[in-house]
């Protein structure tokens, strides 16, 4: 249930109205908007008198919220969130882009990808250090020795850093970590995402393989749950019939997320697809559709890379990529502001 409050409503009231909600049993949830106050309740209300509610003097009116997801829901929060990643905002009307390889392979590697990703505009540099394979015998990442490389090149470079946590026991390692990116297994593994909600630190959280978007927005709602509001919702392709791509890239959850939902969004065309010839079109598909972020794979030697070498991008794709990106988004954003 959500309570929208007239313009002239005080300080006071709005405490005082929490504090009788708290009473009762239930979290409340507050949003400072330009027009109005939007005030969440977040339990069992379905013993409150709705009328009773509507009736006082600073309510202008009440709305029961028939979604699951409550503290994720656009109802909750009319306004976008805007996260900030060290100077970096990302929601809002802001436009970010990562880009670096699927995984740290050594200092060198990384450290020249940071440069080269961040000459040609990328805003966050990402990097795999820990790497979940479909094959026990495949390329598992550097683990702690690659974040040590990826942390060191994203200092060098001057940027923040995105890396993949798959396990709870390796968060002391994560210290320096920007952005915590938990992948598509790990979408529902719900001991890990409380584990994120205790955390004062952004959570990239990336769609399952097989999961709905209620399904995804609900995963957001654990974390939220527990007290990060920072999440970022990130579509990087599901699992269906066509085997021409490596997924398929469900372009309108874009849109329908940003309906649904305040959070960020972000698209990952790289995994969605599995090709990079397919990397750029879908990136600006992303970008049409209104992404928030774009997730771009690069490798300074696609051929010879550890891991998802055939989605990635040279250094040079990218940098001819980005002057794109950017002026489809800038088309973009004159188109809805007309």
């Amino acid at each position: 249930m959500i309570i929208i409050t007239k313009k002239n409503v005080t300080k006071e009231q709005i405490e005082a109205f929490r504090a009788s909600m708290h009473a009762r049993g239930l979290d409340t949830h507050l949003s400072v908007g330009e027009q109005h106050t939007i005030i969440g309740l977040v339990g069992d209300t379905t013993r409150l008198d709705i009328e009773a509610i509507a009736s006082l003097e600073f309510v202008e009116r009440v709305q029961r919220i028939q979604e699951p997801y409550k503290k994720a829901n656009r109802k909750f929060h009319e306004e976008d969130t805007v996260i900030d990643v060290r100077g970096v905002p990302i929601g809002g009307g802001h436009f970010q882009v990562i880009a670096g390889p699927c995984s740290v392979e050594s200092e060198e590697q990384i450290t020249d990808v940071a440069f080269k990703v961040k000459a040609a505009g990328a805003t966050l540099l990402r990097g795999g250090a820990f790497k979940p394979r479909t094959s026990p015998y495949a390329f598992q990442g550097l683990k702690g020795e690659g974040l040590k490389m990826l942390i060191a090149a994203g200092k060098a470079a001057g940027m923040p850093i995105v890396t993949e946590l798959m396990d709870a026991t390796d968060l002391d390692l994560f210290q320096d970590v920007d952005v915590i990116q938990i992948g598509a297994r790990n979408m529902q593994n719900f001991s890990l995402l409380r584990h994120m909600g205790e955390l004062k630190k952004p959570i990239l959280l990336k769609r399952g393989l097989s999961n709905t978007l209620e399904e995804l927005l609900m995963s957001a709602e654990y974390i939220m749950a527990g007290g990060n509001e920072q999440v970022i919702l990130c579509e990087r392709g599901i699992r269906t019939f066509e085997t021409a791509t490596r997924n398929t890239f469900d372009v309108s959850a874009i849109p329908v997320l940003k309906a649904h939902s305040h959070l960020p969004v972000c698209a990952d065309p790289s995994h969605a697809t599995g090709h990079a010839s397919l990397v750029p079109s879908m990136a600006m598909a992303a970008v049409a559709a209104g992404a928030d972020l774009v997730m771009v794979e690069v490798h300074n030697d696609p051929a010879h890379a550890l891991c998802d070498g055939p989605q990635s991008l040279t250094p040079e794709a990218f940098a001819q990529l980005m002057p794109t990106l950017k002026a489809l988004r800038a088309a973009v954003t004159a188109e809805v502001k007309a």
